[in-house]
């Protein structure tokens, strides 16, 4: 009986010799460009692995729990804008990497998974070490693909990486069970691939983008709000262009940190929750309001109602679901950002548009400023290091330059408020999801992807220890990233709500010896040490209190060759301004 083949493809495609599953999708892997997987083994990914030793180009990172290499993939994603490629066994191994699925599919990072998947006989059947790692990523994913046929694995893993990379970035998984990683089969590897229902880049209309500029010439008080989709498409110096073109003042999130440098005259640097007083104002009042690449969520909007609220309201968006989902808005355009600000840019050199008088809004803006200065303004210590104090210096030493990666907490905060991002990329943080533990992976992963530049880990003590183990990664593996850690002995952005909302009762939040707090003067109560703890997995640490001892001690880790970590101690009485209260809007930031 003539059997129709699994696979239609091409007469273009290329035909393998014969090879192993595993072996095809470390093929398929080079194929696509990926020069370094972060990835764990186990029972169910053996084979995986034992393809990844004869690999040609792949460098492969053992990280020392699955969410440090998750991690680790995001840092790498996140610097260079290329998809992250993580790895880990099936059952636990899979759902360690949950976590970090979740923070790509929230941040819109491009990010492919690769799982592990015990045999097809054994699925459903709760076997040994496994799960339905397909169903249970659906909600936090572009896509998840459960292989059931090798020869499949070519296509599938080509798609993965378009759809990772394309329209707006995400995560994608690729569960692969062993029968399939076994299977010895003639692979062949499509030079294209259709994907049914997956939509191309849309582009505006120029009908819609002259109503747009309309709108710019006929208003008062404009303001561009940016998020991380200009990043995602790199579109920053489109919007460098556009926003001098039109005199629009820029407030980011902390996800489009860079895209137009701090100290630009149109810059209202980040704003939200812990931004800008100035960024908050001007964007509330004003007229028209232009959302490139944002979604409007609550750490930026606050009551919603109170958000803008006498504002016209453009949103660009290269995702349809974002539009009126958190915000009303007045005119949606679903298009390629970089699309947009490209086009726009030509339609106004083309003439017919009027640049609009924005003189009395600026003066508005720059009394703000001058009112409520940037960079924020603290009440210094004599005798205490303060966390501001810190990351100042940091900057400082690297000339703004370095690329900083941080953990989740006040510190997050502080880092892009004391270190100014004059360039896209630079700043990567959790901020969607706000995944305490991200920051020492991440960083590893950054300097995996540039090891010329310097990066900094900012991190925070109770963030720090959740995936503390990867020093040992940090060390064996030779990558020389800088943790500069801001040790407070507390959950310090949780201590900052208990002290401003519930009279300072501490729920759980001390991480010392609540009969014996640690402090720069009481060091015997700090614990633990984490200079000693990094010269334990064989890596240079020192800790410093001493405010004189702050400079030469961040000095010295910038110039260490190798790995290292400079555990600051800062007292935990510090709170991060300005502050916008849950559910409250702009009009009710707190600077003090």
């Amino acid at each position: 009986m003539k059997t129709e083949p699994l696979v239609n493809f091409p007469p273009q495609d290329e035909k393998g010799p014969a090879m192993k599953g595993a072996d095809v999708v470390v093929e398929c892997l080079e194929r696509e460009g990926v020069d370094v997987i972060f990835a764990y083994p186990g029972g169910s990914s053996i084979e995986l692995h034992q393809a990844l030793t004869r690999a040609k180009k792949l460098r492969t990172i053992l990280p020392r729990h699955e969410q440090g290499g998750g991690f680790m993939a995001h840092g790498y994603a996140r610097a260079t804008g290329k998809p992250g490629v993580c790895m880990a066994t099936s059952g636990p191994g899979a759902t360690n990497l949950v976590t970090c699925i979740a923070d790509a599919f929230m941040d819109s990072i491009p990010l492919v998974a690769i799982t592990g998947q015990v045999f097809q006989e054994f699925i459903g059947k709760t076997a040994f070490q496994e799960t339905d790692f397909f169903g249970m990523t659906l909600p936090v994913v572009k896509h998840s693909f459960l292989v059931l046929t090798a020869e499949e694995l070519p296509i599938i893993i080509k798609k993965a990486f378009i759809i990772a990379t394309t329209g707006r970035p995400g995560p994608v998984v690729i569960d692969i069970p062993k029968d399939v990683q076994q299977k010895v089969f003639e692979p062949v590897f499509p030079s294209t691939v259709d994907i049914p229902g997956y939509p191309p880049l849309p582009e505006a209309s120029d009908e819609d983008l002259r109503k747009v500029l309309d709108l710019i010439t006929q208003s008062k008080q404009p303001a561009l709000y940016t998020g991380g989709g200009v990043i995602s498409a790199h579109a920053s110096d489109e919007l460098r262009e556009f926003a001098k073109l039109t005199g629009i003042p820029v407030a980011s999130t902390l996800m489009g940190l860079g895209a137009l440098p701090p100290d630009d005259p149109q810059s209202l640097y980040w704003f939200g929750m812990h931004g800008t007083v100035a960024g908050n104002w001007a964007v509330c009042d004003s007229d028209l309001l232009i959302c490139v690449g944002a979604r409007f969520d609550d750490r930026i909007t606050g009551t919603v109602s109170k958000f803008a609220p006498d504002a016209t309201i453009v949103h660009f968006d290269i995702d349809r679901s974002e539009h009126n989902k958190n915000k009303p808005t007045h005119f949606p355009i679903h298009t390629d950002l970089k699309y947009a600000l490209k086009r726009m840019i030509e339609l106004i050199k083309a003439g017919g548009f009027t640049k609009p008088d924005l003189s009395a809004w600026y003066e508005t803006i720059n009394g703000w400023k001058k009112q409520h200065p940037y960079p924020f303004s603290y009440k210094e210590s004599d005798k205490y290091i303060l966390a501001q104090d810190a990351v100042k210096v940091l900057y400082e030493e690297t000339h703004g330059d370095a690329i900083i990666s941080t953990g989740v907490g006040q510190h997050q905060m502080w880092a892009p408020q004391y270190y100014h991002f004059k360039e896209p990329r630079h700043f990567i943080s959790s901020l969607g999801l706000g995944t305490m533990g991200f920051g020492l992976p991440a960083a590893l992963g950054a300097k995996i992807a540039f090891p010329e530049k310097t990066v900094v880990n900012i991190e925070g003590d109770g963030s720090f220890q959740m995936n503390i183990q990867e020093l040992a990664t940090a060390k064996i593996e030779k990558i020389d990233a800088k943790v500069m850690l801001l040790n407070n002995q507390h959950l310090g952005m949780v201590v900052q709500w208990e002290d401003r909302f519930y009279d300072g009762v501490r729920g759980h939040t001390i991480l010392c010896d609540p009969n014996n707090i640690g402090s720069p003067d009481n060091l015997d109560a700090v614990y633990p040490d984490f200079a000693m703890i990094a010269q334990g997995y064989g890596i240079a640490g020192r800790r410093v209190y001493k405010k004189e001892d702050l400079r030469p001690a961040i000095k010295e880790m910038l110039e260490h060759d190798g790995p290292y970590v400079l555990d600051v101690l800062i007292p935990y009485t510090e709170h991060v301004l300005p502050f916008i209260p849950q559910k409250k809007s702009a009009k009710d930031i707190l600077t003090e």
